[in-house]
């Protein structure tokens, strides 16, 4: 890395430490530091102990290389994974919740649960929509729908 960016980088890290110093909301501070459609599922994955990066890209089939990178990168930066690197030929990298990460799992469980128990009522919801008269539709329906991500599967 230049020098040049590497001072850039330590720049913008200052700046995303002073954004999340100055959040007086702990929701907002918890989820910018979750969101990304791929961290929780990488999170949940991780819960059941060290992963190496082929065993989360077979978990997480739709997840980009590039993108499954981004977010471990990141979860890495904000203290909620750790991230070991071998020195061997070919490299082994693995990765593995900090105690910080461990503190999610309350969360990500209770997620799973609530997902799992309300899956039925939400689809059951959507598809009464869809079948809705012209008549029978709000005024005003949310903007583009958002696709049902049916390949991320947890539990």
């Amino acid at each position: 890395m230049a020098q040049y960016n590497v001072a850039q980088y330590n720049a913008e890290l200052l700046t995303l430490a002073r954004k999340r110093a100055a959040s007086g909301c702990g929701v907002q501070t918890t989820l910018s530091v979750i969101e990304g459609h791929w961290k929780l599922p990488i999170l949940f994955r991780l819960l059941d102990g060290t992963r190496r990066f082929g065993e989360l890209r077979k978990h997480l089939p739709a997840a980009t290389q590039r993108m499954l990178t981004l977010h471990l990168r990141e979860l890495e930066r904000d203290g909620l994974i750790h991230r070991e690197v071998y020195r061997e030929v070919p490299p082994k990298v693995e990765y593995s919740l900090t105690e910080m990460g461990r503190s999610l799992e309350p969360l990500l469980q209770f997620m799973s649960e609530w997902g799992h128990a309300n899956r039925a009522s939400m689809v059951a919801g959507i598809e009464s929509l869809a079948r809705a008269t012209a008549d029978e539709v709000p005024a005003t329906v949310p903007g583009p729908a958002t696709p049902i991500r049916s390949d991320v599967h947890l539990r």
